[in-house]
C-alpha cells in the first residue's frame, strides 16, 4: 500500500515537517488522557506522556513491520478528528484507526474525509461516560525492591484523571536513619532503566513520597499482622506482595487479616492450588470473588503467550526451553555459600546452569502440553533482558518464513500484540529490549525451521515487561475494563 504523499527528496525538510506535526500532537494526545482518562496507542504502544521522538519512532516501528506508509502526515488529520469527539474512558489505537482511513481511501480517493471517517468508525464511543469501574481501586505495594519499583512506575503512569485506580502505600521494613530518602533515591535513579520520567518529592514529617502529585504513604512494617490500613485512608485495597516471602495460600492469606485490605496478587508463581495467571492467556480465570491471585514468573510470562499462539496454530508434539536469564539479587555477587546448587559462584564472572520452573508452569496455563516439555536455565552476566530459546517439535510441517509471517500477524493483529512483539533486526542485542513492555519479542532473524522442527528465539525484559504483565493483571483482578478500538483488541 503506497502513501498518497509525494516521493520526498529533502530527508531533513521532511524530518521537521513530521517533528511538527507531531508537536501539535502532544498537547492533544496530553488532554485527551490527563483530562478524559482516553490512552493513545500506535499498535499496541502507549503514546500518551512521551516524547516527540518517542512517537516518531512509534511510526517508524510500524512502516518496518507492518510494511506500509504510515507517517505523522496520516496519523495527525486522525488524531485531530478524534479531539472534536466526546471521548472518555477509552484506549484508542491510533495507529490501526489511520491504517484502517488509508486502506478505504487507497480504494476510493477522496470519497470520505478523516472527521466522517473518525466520526463513523468511533461512533460506539462517541459520548460513552461510563466509567471503567464504579470505584476507584487502593494498591499497596508490599515491597520496594526492582520489582515493586518498575511497578510503581507504571502505575504512575497509567493513574490519568485518578478515578480508577490509585498507588496508596508502600509497605518496607524499619530501615536506618534515613531510609525514605535512600528509597526515593532508588526509585528515581536506575541503573538499568533510567531516571523516573515524572516528578518525586520526600515528605520526611509525614513518611511519605509524592509522586507526579499521588501522595504514597511509606509504612514500616515486619508482616502483615502490624498494619492497619484504614488509619492511612486506604480501604479495599489490593496488595501487591513483590516480596516473594509467601507462595503459598496460607502465607498470603496474612495480607487478608489486615484491616483495609481485599486483594492480594503475588509476583511470583504461586504454589498449591493458587492460581498462577499469564495476562492474555488465560485471565479470564480471573473471577471477582478471588482473594489471592499470583502472576507467575517472568520466563511463564514470555513463554507461554508464544507456546499458546504456536499449539493453536501447529500443534506441539513435545519441546524442550532453554532460557538464559540474566543474572538476579537472588545470585551473590562474588563467591559466597548459597543454598541452591551452582547459584553461590560469583554472577558477574560466570555463567550458571540452574533450574527454572518454566516447563510445569507453562503446563498450568496451557495444560494441553502436560508432559509434552522439559526446560533449563542459564544465568549469565548481564543485569536485565533475558532469552528464551524454544526448540519445538510441531504437529505438522513448516517453513521458517510461514513461522515467522504467522507470528508477526499475532504481534501486530491479535488481542496477544501487548504479550508478542517481533523484530526483524539483524543488529539486534539484548540492550535493545531494555524497557520493553510486551512479555517477549520474537526474534525473527534467528528462526529455524526444517520440516516439522522449530526453534524460536524470544527477547524479554525480564523485569520491566514482566512488570507491564503485573500491572495488566492488576487492573482485570480490580475491574477495571476500558473500551477500545479495535473492538477486538484490548490495549492495556
Amino acid at each position: 500500500m503506497k502513501s498518497a504523499r509525494p516521493r520526498v527528496d529533502d530527508y531533513f525538510g521532511d524530518w521537521k515537517q513530521r517533528e511538527a506535526l507531531v508537536q501539535e500532537m502532544i498537547p492533544v494526545i496530553g488532554r485527551l488522557f490527563s483530562q478524559r482518562n482516553v490512552g493513545v496507542y500506535i499498535y499496541g504502544r502507549p503514546v500518551h506522556n512521551r516524547s516527540v521522538t518517542f512517537i516518531m519512532k512509534s511510526h517508524r516501528f510500524v512502516r518496518q513491520v507492518e510494511r506500509n506508509e504510515m507517517s505523522e502526515f496520516e496519523t495527525h488529520p486522525i488524531l485531530m478528528a478524534m479531539a472534536e469527539l466526546d471521548l472518555w474512558h477509552a484506549r484508542i489505537d491510533l495507529g490501526k484507526l489511520t491504517v484502517r482511513f488509508m486502506e478505504l481511501d487507497a480504494k476510493n480517493p477522496g470519497a470520505v474525509s478523516p472527521a466522517v471517517f473518525v466520526r463513523r468508525e468511533l461512533s460506539y464511543l462517541d459520548g460513552v461516560r461510563k466509567r471503567p469501574s464504579d470505584h476507584s481501586t487502593d494498591v499497596v505495594l508490599y515491597g520496594f525492591g526492582r520489582i515493586g519499583r518498575l511497578c510503581a512506575r507504571l502505575l504512575l503512569e497509567r493513574t490519568s484523571t485518578g478515578e480508577d485506580m490509585r498507588l496508596k502505600a508502600i509497605v518496607v521494613r524499619p530501615g536506618v536513619e534515613g531510609d525514605l530518602v535512600k528509597r526515593a533515591n532508588l526509585f528515581t535513579a536506575d541503573s538499568v532503566h533510567g531516571a523516573f520520567q515524572g516528578t518525586l518529592r520526600v515528605d520526611e514529617e509525614n513518611n511519605s513520597l509524592i509522586a507526579n502529585g499521588n501522595v504514597i504513604k511509606v509504612i514500616y512494617a515486619n508482616s502483615p499482622d502490624e498494619i492497619d490500613y484504614t488509619r492511612y485512608g486506604i480501604d479495599n485495597a489490593l496488595v501487591i506482595d513483590n516480596t516473594g516471602k509467601w507462595r503459598d495460600e496460607a502465607g498470603l492469606s496474612q495480607h487478608l487479616q489486615s484491616k483495609g485490605v481485599s486483594k492480594v496478587l503475588l509476583t511470583a508463581p504461586g504454589k498449591g492450588e493458587l492460581k498462577n495467571i499469564v495476562y492474555g492467556i488465560n485471565d479470564d480465570l480471573i473471577e471477582p470473588g478471588d482473594k489471592i491471585v499470583t502472576a507467575a514468573s517472568c520466563t511463564t510470562n514470555a513463554v507461554v503467550p508464544v507456546l499458546k499462539v504456536i499449539q493453536d496454530e501447529f500443534g506441539i508434539e513435545r519441546g524442550h526451553i532453554e532460557t538464559v536469564h540474566a543474572y538476579t539479587n537472588d545470585q551473590n555477587l562474588i563467591d559466597n555459600y548459597h543454598k541452591g546448587a551452582r547459584r553461590g559462584r560469583g554472577a558477574a564472572m560466570n555463567m550458571v546452569l540452574t533450574e527454572t520452573g518454566a516447563a510445569r508452569a507453562a503446563v498450568k496455563a496451557i495444560p494441553e502440553l502436560a508432559g509434552k516439555l522439559t526446560a533449563n536455565a542459564i544465568r549469565v552476566p548481564v543485569p536485565n533482558v533475558s532469552m528464551a530459546i524454544m526448540n519445538l517439535t510441531l504437529g505438522r510441517e513448516t517453513t521458517r518464513d510461514e513461522l515467522n509471517e504467522f507470528l508477526r500477524d499475532i504481534a501486530l493483529h491479535s488481542n496477544l500484540q501487548n504479550q508478542i512483539s517481533y523484530t526483524q533486526s539483524e543488529d539486534a542485542v539484548s540492550s535493545d529490549f531494555v524497557g520493553t513492555r510486551e512479555a517477549s519479542i520474537v526474534d525473527s532473524i534467528a528462526t529455524v525451521a526444517s520440516g516439522n522442527n522449530c526453534v524460536l528465539y524470544l527477547w524479554y525484559d525480564n523485569e520491566f515487561g514482566y512488570c507491564a504483565q503485573v500491572v495488566r493483571t492488576v487492573y482485570k483482578m480490580a475491574g477495571i475494563l476500558y473500551r477500545h478500538y479495535p473492538r477486538e483488541e484490548a490495549a492495556a
